[in-house]
């Protein structure tokens, strides 16, 4: 799962930055409602965490033109205002979720992992490609019930392929994925990453293809 937050408590941001990379979670931070559209306007994200009162333009303006422009990215709205009044404005202007401070990092992300989970239409956090098996909530994962232990950056390299069946991932795809802006990576690293993987997944049904001159395609072998 990759996250922009934008928030412009900076104790708080760098908590929830933490736990969520913590957590195995690609994290960026930035501080205004400026900022997070023009990131926004050249990366992919699975969630934005928007806070309401930002410097400049607010999460609600900020919220408003996203949907004005049939961006459908699933949007937490954080905010210390408690009253009903702002909870329904920020659901009627689009917002997917609500979570009003203080509280607690482990419900902040629970609800990131709701809300991406019904983008991609599912239901629980387990996903399951033929033997195996992969709980986004815990990165526990699973090849014919025994349990394979991985490094974060492996899981989430699996947990971007399997959650991008049958599509074609250049390293930059990849790269954007499971790397925040302020960490250095090489095209060197991500193949280190897949070679492990990889190994990893030998006697899975999950099968990570190279495609010459293109990219990666992972596909389930039935």
């Amino acid at each position: 799962m990759r996250v922009l937050l934008t928030e412009d408590n900076q104790e708080l941001a760098r908590s929830i930055k933490h736990y969520f990379k913590d957590n195995g979670h690609a994290i960026d931070w930035v501080d205004s409602a400026e900022k997070a559209a023009t990131i926004l306007h050249h990366d992919d994200f699975d969630v934005l965490i928007l806070d309401v009162n930002l410097p400049g333009k607010s999460g609600f303006e900020l919220l408003s033109t996203l949907r004005s422009n049939k961006n459908a990215l699933p949007v937490l709205i954080l905010t210390a205002r408690a009253d009903i009044d702002d909870r329904v404005s920020a659901l009627d202007l689009g917002a997917d979720d609500y979570l009003v401070k203080p509280f607690d990092l482990r419900e902040l992300a629970a609800r990131c992992r709701a809300l991406v989970r019904r983008e991609r239409g599912k239901s629980d956090n387990e996903i399951l490609c033929g033997n195996l098996a992969f709980n986004s909530a815990t990165k526990i994962v699973k090849v014919d019930g025994e349990v394979i232990d991985m490094r974060p950056r492996e899981v989430q390299m699996l947990e971007l392929f399997i959650t991008h069946l049958d599509r074609m991932l250049t390293k930059d795809d990849i790269a954007n994925r499971l790397y925040n802006f302020d960490e250095a990576y090489t095209p060197n690293a991500i193949e280190q990453t897949l070679t492990r993987l990889r190994k990893h997944l030998q006697g899975s049904s999950v099968l990570i293809k190279t495609v010459r001159g293109m990219g990666y395609l992972a596909h389930v072998d039935d």
